[in-house]
């Protein structure tokens, strides 16, 4: 072996034992500036995303502020530009879509409701949105069913409250609809989870009103007036349901106590009255004298021979309007015949005449109430008292 190779030899295995030595040393500092490398990438990536999300903030924040104000058009462009840096953010897509709708843009909210939907099917606030937009649409059955799903659906705040808002906002939906039968079943429903709440007992109680469910309205009334006894809202309700019951001795008091309560209540002064005369013309009401009901009955017979004239009845007979054929005797020949013989002392020996009198003011109050629409004053309140006996006579 030359010298040469002796030295090439040595210098070789110089080298390989340096590099043996150094070798964990290179791969450390390799390693080092890798994970360095990795983590400078990482957090231009994070920096990155959470100045595109602060300028989503941004523009969720501007966009807020002008649809709180009214500006819905420009709160529109601020939220689509809020989306642009924060892609799939839940919240901004749905207050996006609550605007678009609001705008009257209601196809573009809807694909955004249906996305959302798919996203999160038991959300409350989507489910309702939902089913505002297909009730004004007049897709009745689906406005439901998303009412429906928002009732029982998840609520991030005061769940209970939540599905009591949306109930009663379905029933008011429902009764625009006319669908009353199904909004007493809501109303229902709604009854068993209802708080010790006056407002709240009170505006069930009118919408049981509106279904003609008096008895529901008059117990969630009364509730109301057990938890505040002045309440004149309550009060005057309470008066409505038990007069359209027919209860109207109730309904006096109840009324008489919304007016003092609330003195311009003017409709509960228009019952109060027609209640009040319904008392005083009744002549089968007890504890009155027979002279008294004689008076009555008198009083009550001339003011349906008035009431008569004025309506100009068309030629028919008899007093549940049958044909001529029957050949039976008009309501104004029936009149005309029977008052010769209605005398306070003839009423009072004659009970039977008393009987019969009525009868046929109760015909002439509901034929021309049929044919010349509803009285006022005493003659309404005949034909409430006609009402009153024949549900009494079932």
């Amino acid at each position: 072996m030359s010298v040469q190779e002796v030295i090439t030899e040595n210098n070789s295995d110089r080298g390989l034992r340096w590099y043996s030595r150094r070798e964990p040393v290179i791969l450390l500092v390799l390693s080092t500036m890798a994970v360095a490398s990795f983590l400078a990438v990482s957090g231009l990536s994070k920096a990155y995303k959470r100045q595109q999300q602060e300028l989503g903030q941004e523009w969720f924040t501007r966009a807020v502020a002008d649809q709180e104000g009214g500006d819905l058009r420009r709160a529109v462009t601020e939220f689509e530009a809020a989306q642009l840096y924060a892609r799939g953010n839940f919240v901004y897509q749905l207050k996006l879509a609550q605007t678009l709708a609001a705008l009257g843009r209601a196809d573009e909210a809807y694909s955004y409701l249906l996305n959302l939907r798919e996203q999160q099917p038991d959300n409350g606030t989507v489910n309702l949105e939902l089913a505002r937009i297909l009730a004004k649409k007049g897709d009745i059955d689906s406005a439901i069913r998303y009412y429906h799903d928002a009732i029982y659906a998840v609520w991030d705040t005061d769940p209970e409250k939540q599905r009591r808002t949306v109930r009663l906002e379905l029933v008011t939906f429902l009764l625009q609809q006319n669908a009353k039968t199904q909004a007493e079943s809501e109303l229902i429903a709604l009854q068993a989870s209802l708080p010790p709440d006056v407002a709240l007992r009170t505006r069930v109680g009118n919408l049981f009103l509106k279904t003609q469910d008096f008895e529901r309205a008059l117990a969630e009334f009364r509730t109301a007036l057990n938890l505040d006894r002045r309440n004149a809202a309550a009060l005057a309700g309470a008066g409505r349901a038990a007069f359209e019951l027919g209860r109207y001795n109730v309904a006096q008091r109840y009324l008489e106590s919304a007016l003092a309560a609330n003195a311009s209540d003017a409709d509960s002064a228009n019952l109060l009255k027609t209640a009040r005369l319904v008392l005083q013309l009744d002549p089968s009401r007890r504890h009155i004298s027979a002279a008294k009901r004689s008076k009555i009955v008198l009083s009550a017979f001339n003011t349906a021979g008035e009431r008569l004239q004025t309506c100009n009845l068309p030629t028919m007979s008899g007093a549940q309007g049958l044909s001529t054929t029957t050949q039976e005797p008009s309501l104004a020949v029936r009149w005309k015949a029977m008052k010769p013989k209605l005398t306070e002392l003839e009423l009072r020996r004659n009970p039977d005449l008393a009987e019969n009198a009525m009868d046929l003011v109760f015909d002439i109050e509901q034929q021309t109430s049929a044919q010349c629409g509803s009285p006022q004053g005493a003659d309404l309140a005949l034909l409430l008292i006609s009402r009153l006996h024949e549900s009494n006579e079932r």
